[in-house]
């Protein structure tokens, strides 16, 4: 246990969105590791709403309340490195989630690459080893690196399978990602699957094949978000077969214990902890334990 001193007595959250359900989910698996460790810590979560200028200003606020722990979604990696260099001279410990920065004591992110894996095995096995395939890519942050680094390590083993295109970038959204797909749809007149990097270009390519009347492909993509959940439980939605999903209330929880670990002196063996995605699909959606789940 921790000295005195060193007890968890606040604790300041700054994440991305506070209207996006994978940070709801980040900061309610953080609040509840904060107070199973102490049930008087003081948790003050923000969202930055991808403003870097005013998640540099959350941690300077973090740093005047005193707080033990700074637990942070950084908006950019390299740039955020003066800010938490100053967190950390003043004696607080910094845990990133979700994405990674060099300046962290310690962080806690899902597995991207075993994620792409699994999610493009099953394209694989579905196809039992042959077909024509789109990897649908996305914004070139290191998450998403590491999808489609999986994905096409997948692909590249399984020589039946074809890569039509692996470059075009669907934003993650679901606007990008039905942009993206008229036009692949229009392209290719033979596509068996695709990859979507995130769900919502999954939700947005589902739809432009809908409205082209282009069926028979399989989607899957990377998340578990309630929109997708609710797609892979739609008979209306068949194209929509798998999500590897994120588990983002256990990435909080872990990096507010692993924090504390830091805090209470201890050294921990690895700085980046990576953990694993689960393949969810639709005979197994029903058993999901979802980002709005109640733990």
């Amino acid at each position: 246990m921790a000295n005195a001193q060193e007890k968890l007595e606040a604790i300041g959250i700054s994440l991305a969105s506070l209207g996006n359900p994978f940070f709801v989910a980040l900061a309610a698996g953080a609040e509840a590791e904060a107070k199973k460790i102490n049930p008087d810590v003081k948790v003050t979560t923000v969202g930055f709403e991808q403003d870097l200028n005013r998640q540099v200003d959350q941690i300077d606020s973090f740093i005047a309340a005193g707080v033990n722990l700074i637990l942070l979604n950084p908006g950019d990696p390299n740039a955020l490195e003066p800010a938490i260099k100053r967190a950390q001279a003043a004696g607080i410990v910094v845990v990133a989630v979700d994405t990674a920065t060099p300046s962290a004591n310690v962080t806690v992110t899902t597995n991207n690459v075993q994620a792409g894996e699994i999610a493009c095995q099953y394209i694989v096995d579905a196809l039992s080893g042959t077909g024509d395939v789109i990897i649908q890519n996305g914004p070139q942050n290191s998450a998403i690196i590491d999808r489609v680094t999986g994905c096409e390590a997948v692909f590249a083993a399984n020589p039946g399978i074809n890569v039509l295109s692996n470059d075009q970038n669907g934003k993650s959204s679901r606007d990008g990602g039905m942009e993206v797909m008229q036009t692949q749809l229009t392209r290719f007149q033979e596509i068996d699957a695709v990859f979507a990097v995130a769900d919502p270009q999954a939700i947005g390519s589902n739809l432009a094949m809908n409205q082209l009347g282009r069926t028979g492909i399989i989607l899957t993509s990377v998340d578990g978000a309630p929109d997708l959940e609710a797609e892979l439980a739609n008979p209306a939605s068949p194209a929509i077969q798998a999500t590897a999903a994120q588990d983002p209330y256990l990435m909080a929880a872990t990096a507010v214990e692993l924090g504390y670990k830091v805090l209470s002196g201890e050294q921990l063996p690895e700085s980046v902890v990576l953990l694993d995605a689960t393949l969810v699909t639709r005979d197994n959606v029903a058993d999901f334990k979802g980002w709005e789940a109640a733990r």
